[in-house]
């Protein structure tokens, strides 16, 4: 409850006039004095909670902004603060780059909640072909003699036909899963290898699928936002969330790795 007491006077109260003070102090807004004192993820994550937190209609609608309305949005806010561009020439880019970021989190998020949310279609000729390439990418010397097959087995489904196991993460699962062979084909059979270890192997493709739903749940409760924020200096896009996966698979990878000669 003290808590609770808190954060409303502080948001309330307290926090406008420590601007207020820190503004008459300084000759600087909120906005400026994080990017005078931050980087990184730490700057974009500090500027998009004074812009939640602002009184100000125009700054409150910077954190919901397009990615093409950012260079106009970057205008409205040195407008309504009174920035003047000559005095802080730093500003207009740093604030755009971090709109950037902020904009374009929120537009990633709604692309693999798009992609997530498309069923695996065994009708789908395109679903087929990428199921198949998979198989392709993991048993290049290996056959597969049917499309409904035990053989699914070898590469970690639980059943005859993989179309089940996509259920959870719908067709994002087998994109992830197909990036990681195909952009780390050597990786993935070292790793599809030691899934086969007879006391601690495990289902290589369902243990991908699962490292998507991490990412995904990782994306979703915004836990991600100071990895991409670091590491991706303009929008982030379905790229990074695959790159992510990437990062997950080989350090699970290295844990089980780590585990097989203990």
């Amino acid at each position: 409850m003290f808590i609770s007491l808190w954060e409303f006077f502080y948001g309330h109260f307290f926090r406008f006039w420590m601007k207020w003070l820190l503004r008459q102090m300084t000759g600087k807004c909120e906005l400026q004095r994080i990017f005078d004192t931050y980087v990184g993820a730490q700057r974009t994550h500090r500027i998009e909670n004074s812009l939640t937190y602002s009184k100000n209609k125009v700054l409150q609608k910077a954190t919901l902004v397009v990615q093409s309305e950012v260079d106009k949005c970057v205008e409205d806010i040195m407008k309504e603060k009174n920035i003047n561009p000559e005095k802080d020439a730093s500003f207009k880019i740093c604030m755009k780059a971090c709109l950037l970021q902020i904009s374009g989190y929120k537009q990633l998020y709604l692309d693999v909640e798009s992609v997530r949310k498309r069923p695996y279609d065994s009708d789908n000729l395109q679903h087929e072909k990428l199921l198949l390439k998979l198989w392709n990418l993991l048993m290049p010397t290996k056959k597969l003699k049917a499309r409904i097959s035990k053989q699914w087995a070898d590469i970690g489904f639980q059943g005859d036909d993989p179309k089940t196991d996509f259920r959870g993460m719908g067709i994002l699962g087998l994109i992830n899963l197909v990036y990681f062979s195909e952009n780390y084909t050597s990786e993935a059979h070292q790793i599809l290898s030691r899934s086969n270890h007879p006391k601690l192997g495990y289902s290589y493709a369902i243990v991908g699928i699962n490292l998507t739903e991490m990412a995904y749940s990782l994306l979703k409760s915004e836990a991600l936002k100071f990895h991409l924020y670091n590491f991706v200096p303009g929008v982030p896009t379905m790229e990074h969330f695959h790159q992510f996966y990437l990062k997950l698979n080989l350090v699970k990878d290295l844990l089980k790795g780590a585990a097989l000669y203990e």
